[in-house]
């Protein structure tokens, strides 16, 4: 989980500070790779591949395979490698945009769902603020 967080707040470090540059472009990139892809993969892998320890962590671990934790991993891996295409390939501000939407808007619900569970303030936060901001530029993007 915390590779998760380390590579998302890099991207979001390297995003922020190019839009207060004024380069959308070089944001949008640094947010696709890092937020998207980068974090697509390692939450595969995360839900997917280590699921039990994942279960665990979440207090999941009913002591076999979930089908659940699978699928959100498989998700998770498709928009981690459209993520690691679309900056491999240079895809325009648009099609970057509307992939950082779709990963904002799931998070966005994913973190509705999560303020309806008791304690765990901070992952509440930081799962809002992580949705926050793939919206924002996923936003930015679209608007160029």
């Amino acid at each position: 989980m915390q590779l998760t967080w380390v590579a998302g707040a890099i991207g979001f470090w390297l995003g922020f500070d190019a839009w207060q540059d004024g380069n959308i472009a070089a944001a949008t990139n640094n947010v696709t790779l890092w937020v998207v892809g980068i974090v697509g993969v390692i939450s595969f892998l995360r839900h997917a591949v280590f699921h039990r320890s994942d279960a665990k962590r979440m207090g999941w671990d009913y002591g076999k395979r979930n089908d659940f934790q699978l699928e959100v991993g498989f998700a998770n891996l498709a928009w981690g490698l459209c993520g690691l295409i679309a900056w491999a390939q240079n895809w325009n501000l648009q099609a970057q945009g509307a992939l950082l939407l779709v990963f904002g808007i799931y998070m966005a619900q994913a973190a509705a769902l999560h303020l309806t569970e008791p304690g765990r303030a901070a992952s509440k936060g930081t799962t809002a603020f992580f949705a926050g901001c793939l919206l924002f530029f996923g936003s930015l993007a679209l608007m160029q």
